[in-house]
């Protein structure tokens, strides 16, 4: 028998956009910004979380475990148990997974789950060959050998590579993320002008989401160091147009590539967290969930078609259930490019690709543009990659509870070929 497991809280910083430097978080400030407010509104004390696990993908060198140190500086105490998830741009929805796990299992009554990434802060790498004549340089025997290695030293070696391009460069298929987007765009004939339509939709409804403040619930202030608040997603472009949009030039295939910097995710900073507890600990502290986790799924495919992995992971979990695409009143796809989740719609209304692919009788059926990303998406808010996935699955606990949708589902495709899916119910 397994217990039900809900999601009973959560909160995130605003996503900051990078802009070419370090920006004023590190993943653990981050953590620390959205789990303060979030533990401090709680009935109970940290002593009652019984584990903490935290999705990070670009672990810094001065935080190595970024959970346990998170932990640590939320004052959760020595004795708190805490790890870090990494599975790419799921790590915030696998802490998530892994929480309802234990919980469901009866192991844990209550886990603080959180994605933390800072983009801005990737490293600097050096070049093979750089590192290879520093190496030289250390271990010379003397004055005469080292100046003789001086004169090896190229212009190049002093020249380091973002440690982020190389982590979006999947070393299988050698394609970036973006081209697997293009490739996505291809096979599913997604135009230049359907990816720029569906960018600036999502830009738009997040910026009437904050205006309407349906971010408030979820969305907690920042406070740098040296002073400066950061109180929302700062990426978001209400004023683009289509005009604005169609003058950006392709990214990766030029000239007739369709995904550019207006219609992919922005590189951002943020953090988020949700608090999972069982039923015996809701009622324990007097809790009031906002929804109960049901299930989730995990797929993978071939890394240079990377961006279905939610047709795959959503149907997979579905079919276990028995349940049809008319029963999910909300979805929320992460949007890593505007082709790649078009593609995904598209491939769920391609019969061929259904039977083939999926093992379906049919088509899946259309998911419709009303029930998607309701609020907007990564596109204009950012994808942090350790935190999407949890950004998505706390937005869409609240976004479900004020439209009174039944069933929700929040799925994100997974550099190097894989898809994750979570569902929830009402409570």
């Amino acid at each position: 028998m397994t217990r039900p497991v809900y999601l009973v809280d959560g909160a995130r910083t605003p996503f900051i956009k990078a802009r070419g430097k370090p920006g004023p978080f590190t993943p653990v400030d981050l953590a620390v910004q959205a789990g303060r407010p979030l533990l401090a509104r709680q009935p109970f004390g940290p002593e009652d979380i019984d584990l903490v696990i935290l999705g990070c993908v670009n672990v810094i060198a001065d935080e190595m475990n970024p959970a346990r140190v998170a932990a640590l500086r939320l004052g959760m105490g020595d004795d708190q148990v805490a790890f870090t998830v990494q599975i790419n741009c799921g790590s915030g929805m696998q802490s998530i997974d892994t929480a309802f796990r234990y919980i469901q299992d009866g192991h844990q009554e209550m886990v603080l789950a959180g994605g933390a990434e800072a983009l801005s802060h990737s490293p600097l790498v050096l070049r093979e060959e750089a590192a290879a004549w520093m190496g030289e340089m250390a271990q010379a025997g003397g004055l005469a050998e080292r100046a003789k290695l001086l004169t090896k030293i190229r212009p190049e070696y002093l020249k380091p590579i973002v440690g982020l391009e190389r982590g979006l460069t999947d070393p299988i298929s050698t394609l970036n993320m973006g081209q697997t987007a293009e490739v996505l765009a291809y096979r599913f004939g997604i135009g230049r002008e359907a990816a720029d339509a569906y960018a600036l939709e999502s830009h738009k409804r997040l910026d009437r989401a904050r205006q309407e403040g349906w971010l408030d619930t979820e969305v907690e202030p920042a406070f740098s160091r040296d002073g400066d608040a950061y109180d929302r997603d700062d990426g978001v472009r209400p004023d683009s147009d289509m005009e604005t949009l169609a003058g950006i030039k392709p990214a990766f295939e030029r000239p007739h590539g369709k995904v550019t910097p207006g219609n992919a995710s922005q590189i951002t900073d943020g953090a988020s967290w949700v608090l999972l507890a069982s039923e015996e600990a809701v009622e324990r502290h007097g809790l009031t969930p906002l929804a109960k986790i049901t299930d989730s799924e995990w797929s993978a495919l071939d890394p240079a078609v990377m961006g279905l992995g939610p047709v795959l992971c959503v149907t997979a979990m579905m079919q276990r259930l028995g349940m049809s695409r008319d029963e999910i009143g909300l979805w929320e796809i992460n949007e890593a490019f505007a082709a790649q989740v078009l593609a995904c719609l598209e491939a769920w209304q391609d019969e061929g690709f259904c039977r083939e692919v999926l093992g379906l009788d049919g088509a899946f059926g259309e998911v419709p543009q009303d029930r998607l990303n309701v609020d907007g998406g990564a596109i204009a808010v950012g994808h942090p990659v350790g935190t999407s996935g949890n950004r998505i699955v706390l937005h869409l606990a609240n976004a479900m509870k004020r439209r009174e949708a039944a069933r929700g589902i929040a799925t994100e495709c997974i550099g190097g070929g894989q898809g994750g899916a979570m569902m929830l119910e009402a409570v």
